[in-house]
């Protein structure tokens, strides 16, 4: 079975980075999925300091992303990636199930 999210080095070694400053009673990081946006939904990021009981864990190139149960079906087949640039970073979320997204790249749609 493919993993639900794969991670890009970049963001591997940016989620490392990140575990490396966390609180030390953070597990991992947590992604998941809310309506708002222009597009409808918006991808949420934040430390994990618990595992709630139908989180999916993804461990990967040396970390553990949690990805919260009502996420799951949105996020299947997503490859998360983390772009360094002149005034921003960010991470990226490359998800085929994106049917459109919004013209800030804040928020996208699923059908």
């Amino acid at each position: 079975m493919n993993p639900i999210i794969k991670l890009s080095e970049n963001a591997a070694n940016r989620i490392k980075e990140i575990m490396s400053s966390a609180e030390k009673d953070a597990l991992g990081v947590r992604v998941s999925v809310k309506s708002g946006g222009c597009a409808g939904m918006s991808y949420v990021m934040e430390y994990s300091k618990e595992l709630k009981p139908n989180d999916e864990v993804i461990e990967d190139k040396g970390v553990k992303v949690f990805i919260d149960s009502a996420a799951v079906m949105y996020l299947l087949g997503t490859e998360m990636d983390y772009k360094k640039e002149d005034f921003s970073s960010t991470f990226v979320f490359n998800n085929p199930n994106e049917t459109e997204r919004c013209g800030c790249g804040e928020s996208f749609k699923v059908e």
